[in-house]
């Protein structure tokens, strides 16, 4: 491993196409997938308030990530109801702040805020959505929308069929508007599963959930599905048959796991929030080990949750995860990232690719000359001990 020219490219910034500079530095392959399709690096953006407008997504563009996924719109049927509507909520306040792990001595971050989905109109969510598609495709950068359906809480029976269908087919025609020909890929948001919701209550009722969704949004229109899992409140064994309920669903990829819940925590007037940092990526990986140990075989996994550097990263990709999205990463503060030059995004990937000690690109250098593996997408073949994070 040539340490002098991994700080001789750490020390010099953000650089365009990095990916192409790696291939032909150091004999690594970043390329990624998410939604089937392989992206130029494994980094994306995870839906929030940090890709709700155009020039988010621009900004993201130009710094070279892989994929971005657009803030959550709320479903809505051809009359415009919206049976999830209480989480059509504008962020007021946003708080990013340390927090130290209970399960993990390690400090990390975690991000706060009292909004949920889209507040604006179904509309300017498509309008945002056909923009920003264009954008990615400039780019060679996938762009995905998320969407909160309609999810019958205990003892309801009936599902708002019309939400799925009216909401789906609305956004895969902005979706070819945009310019893209081959199916949707689309991102189903699962928060209510978190604690702290009422429909969150029952593991029957969650389970039902993961089982009938992919039947009510694929048959509308070609879609690409990714179910966005979230960490219930229940003990690990249960996490695990979420994941073999999704692995059946028919559903084309997950995203695991976003968010853990305190409900003793306060913020801005509400008692208990969803929070991340150490204990969420501790959390996240026991249950990918978990599943695989089980024979699980889990449809492909983009990995959330603490990718706070680029051998947590790696971590997460020796489980199987063949993408990394983040929110948090992104919103630090400037001295985090260690370099003055550039956006936040693309100062965010430059630390996750070249920092010295937890960068993607020394952790790989080491890995290849361990294994003689040099591809990101074959990282998922190779034993969890073949690093260590």
């Amino acid at each position: 491993m040539n340490k002098a020219q991994l700080q001789r490219d750490w020390e010099r910034g953000p650089m365009p196409h990095p990916e192409a500079y790696i291939h032909n530095a150091y004999g690594l392959d970043l390329t990624g997938r998410y939604g089937g399709r392989f992206i130029k690096n494994p980094f994306g953006k995870a839906s929030g308030q940090l890709s709700l407008n155009a020039r988010q997504v621009k900004t993201d563009a130009d710094a070279g990530l892989g994929f971005v996924v657009l803030k959550t719109v709320i479903a809505e049927d051809e009359s415009g109801e919206q049976t999830m509507k209480a989480w059509t909520v504008k962020e007021t306040r946003m708080q990013v702040e340390p927090i130290a792990g209970k399960t993990v001595p390690r400090l990390g971050w975690t991000t706060t805020w009292k909004g949920r989905g889209w507040h604006d109109t179904f509309d300017a969510y498509l309008a945002l959505t056909r923009e920003a598609i264009r954008i990615g495709r400039e780019a060679n950068m996938v762009v995905a929308p998320s969407v909160k359906y309609h999810l019958p809480g205990p003892g309801e029976s009936d599902w708002r069929v019309g939400e799925y269908q009216h909401t789906t087919a609305r956004l895969h025609d902005a979706w070819l508007e945009g310019g893209e020909t081959g199916p949707m890929i689309l991102e189903k948001d699962f928060s209510p599963t978190l604690a702290g919701d009422d429909r969150a209550g029952q593991q029957a009722t969650i389970l039902s959930w993961l089982q009938t969704v992919p039947g009510l949004i694929k048959p509308v229109r070609p879609v690409v599905l990714g179910m966005k899992l979230m960490n219930a409140m229940f003990e690990d064994a249960f996490q695990i048959e979420t994941l073999r309920a999704a692995a059946a669903s028919g559903a084309d990829f997950l995203v695991c796991f976003n968010r853990l819940f305190d409900p003793q925590k306060e913020f801005d007037g509400k008692v208990g929030v969803a929070y991340g940092g150490p204990d969420l990526s501790a959390r996240n990986l026991k249950v990918l080990r978990l599943a695989r140990a089980a024979g699980i075989t889990l449809p492909p996994v983009s990995a959330t949750g603490d990718v706070c550097n680029g051998k947590m990263a790696l971590a997460y990709a020796l489980l199987g995860a063949e993408s990394l999205q983040m929110h948090t990463l992104f919103q630090l503060p400037d001295i985090y990232y260690e370099c003055r030059s550039g956006s936040k995004s693309a100062r965010a990937l430059h630390y996750l690719l070249f920092h010295p000690e937890t960068g993607l690109v020394p952790a790989m250098l080491a890995i290849k000359e361990r294994t003689g593996v040099s591809r990101f997408l074959d990282l998922q073949q190779l034993p969890e001990e073949a690093f260590s994070a």
